[in-house]
C-alpha cells in the first residue's frame, strides 16, 4: 500500500533528481572511509533512539513541550543541549589523536 509518506519519500529523491539532472548539477557523493560510514550509521540510530524514546524531535520537545512547562521536555531539551557540546569535544578529541600523515 502506498501511503502519503511513501509517495512523499518517494516524491522527494525524485522531484531533487529530475532538478539536478536538469539543471547538470547532479554528482554522486559518499562516505570517505569505512569509519566514516559507521559514524554516520550509529549517529542515525542514537538520533532516531533519541527521537522514538523523547516521544518528539528537538523542535518539537524544546518549542510545543517546553512552553507548556512539561518536565519531560525540559529534562530533553536539556540533554539535548548538553549533548551537543559533549558530542563536538569527543569528535575534536578523535580528530586530534589522529596521525596527521
Amino acid at each position: 500500500i502506498v501511503t502519503y509518506g511513501i509517495a512523499s519519500a518517494f516524491g522527494v529523491i525524485a522531484g531533487s533528481a529530475a532538478y539536478a539532472l536538469a539543471t547538470r548539477t547532479f554528482r554522486w557523493e559518499g562516505f570517505r572511509d569505512a569509519e566514516d560510514t559507521a559514524n554516520h550509521i550509529v549517529g542515525g540510530l542514537l538520533m532516531g533512539f533519541g527521537g522514538i524514546t523523547a516521544l518528539g524531535c528537538t523542535v518539537g520537545q524544546a518549542i510545543t513541550g517546553i512552553s507548556t512547562l512539561a518536565l519531560g521536555s525540559i529534562l530533553t531539551f536539556v540533554s539535548i543541549v548538553a549533548g551537543s557540546p559533549a558530542t563536538m569535544k569527543v569528535q575534536y578529541w578523535r580528530l586530534s589523536r589522529e596521525d596527521p600523515a
